[in-house]
């Protein structure tokens, strides 16, 4: 973790909307581990005219983590247990849906957690807070059956129905990032819904592992995989001043394959790539097939380096063909975060960069515990600019970027 600076610390001078509580559910204790270090350390330097009241009592506290138990039956039943009170408290409850790493005994045999057993796990923890805090704010990085956006025939919409029921269970907030297709919040109007963009977390992993970027024009594309991504990408060529392209997916409307129709090529729009850098910008990485034939037709065309920017690095087939991709020179990085689940040989490959995001998520559970405005954290292109002028700076003076 990156050391505590004096300029990392917000200036927060309202009350806290009540005592701030983190809960984690099973799979994500490191993740909460490391937001209440930063919590910590921020709220035991900060001062406040508001110290000497009763509701700055437990303001100042050695760990905002709450221990919530998630036992299993031998059946695979489960339950959830509140083992400290939260009567009264601001919750943050933090899940990661996709983290097939966890296991439980049933039936005798070693089941791996599916993100049906998480959600429900999720579910479990909140029934056991039982009406009792103050707030409960639900922190989902990947958005549950986020994939499952819009019906097309006879299907179920899934992630609209989560996303009513934890309303019904109480929860107030659910804060997201990247959602598959946004529009999924209209399932819930009237409650708080935010899907954040790492943008500058890319950015910033990009910039600190590799040295000679030239980001302009003449060296730097960005690229959209697919059309339903061109917001996002669009967001990130007008930031950066640079152009955009962008690949649809032609498909084979006469068959089913897994679920959906099956792509037949990935055809591209845009300017020549030729000699250029390209960014591609894509909200997750699955199988990566399509992904890496992404690369390899920019490649054809002559493009030069080709790096992918991937909020959710899921990997579901394996890393062996990012590997050969790699070694082939049809990728150069691939630059995830540290949202969901990260299988530990990743760290060790050269053409993977991973970008922490717990101080950025520290950043906003504190915020919004003090009912403060999160615009500036959500819309970083300020700290964007920033940053990319002190890197270019650095390679006018020929010294290492940090």
């Amino acid at each position: 973790m990156e050391p505590i600076k004096q300029h990392d610390k917000r200036h927060l001078d309202t009350m806290p909307a009540g005592a701030l509580g983190i809960v984690p559910i099973k799979g994500c204790e490191e993740m909460a581990s490391e937001i209440d270090y930063y919590l910590t350390r921020w709220r035991a330097e900060r001062e406040s005219e508001h110290k000497d009241s009763l509701a700055y009592i437990s303001y100042k506290r050695p760990s905002y983590i709450l221990d919530c138990n998630l036992p299993r039956f031998g059946t695979g039943e489960g339950k959830g247990v509140m083992l400290e009170s939260v009567r009264g408290m601001d919750l943050y409850l933090i899940a990661d849906v996709v983290n097939y790493s966890e296991t439980y005994k049933m039936f005798g045999f070693e089941n791996h957690m599916s993100p049906d057993d998480h959600y429900q796990n999720l579910k479990r923890a909140i029934a056991a807070i039982g009406g009792k805090a103050r707030r409960i704010t639900v922190i989902m990085p990947y958005l549950y059956e986020s994939r499952q956006h819009k019906r097309t025939a006879r299907e179920s919409l899934d992630c609209a129905i989560a996303l009513q029921e934890l309303v019904r269970m109480g929860v107030d907030n659910i804060i997201t990032f990247d959602a598959h297709d946004p529009r999924v919040m209209n399932a819930i109007p009237l409650n708080g819904f935010d899907t954040v963009q790492p943008a500058y977390q890319f950015i910033k992993g990009l910039l600190r592992n590799v040295d000679d970027l030239h980001i302009d024009n003449e060296h730097m594309l960005i690229i959209s995989p697919d059309e339903g991504g061109m917001k996002r990408a669009v967001y990130y060529a007008n930031v950066l001043g640079l152009d955009m392209g962008m690949f649809y997916k032609r498909r084979d409307y006469t068959q089913i394959v897994n679920g959906e129709n099956p792509v037949v090529a990935h055809e591209f729009l845009g300017s020549s790539v030729e000699g250029k850098d390209m960014v591609v910008i894509d909200d997750m990485l699955s199988s990566g097939d399509s992904i890496i034939e992404v690369a390899r037709q920019l490649k054809k065309r002559k493009a030069k380096r080709v790096f992918i920017c991937e909020t959710f690095g899921l990997f579901t087939d394996g890393i062996e063909k990012f590997d050969k991709a790699y070694e082939d020179g049809i990728i150069d990085k691939i630059i995830t975060t540290n949202l969901v689940y990260q299988k530990p040989e990743l760290q060790d490959r050269p053409w993977y960069v991973c970008c922490g995001m717990s101080k950025y998520l520290a950043y906003i559970i504190d915020t919004l515990n003090h009912d403060s405005s999160i615009s500036d954290l959500l819309d970083p292109r300020e700290k964007i600019l920033n940053i990319i002028e002190r890197y270019n700076k650095a390679r006018e003076e020929g010294v290492k970027f940090q």
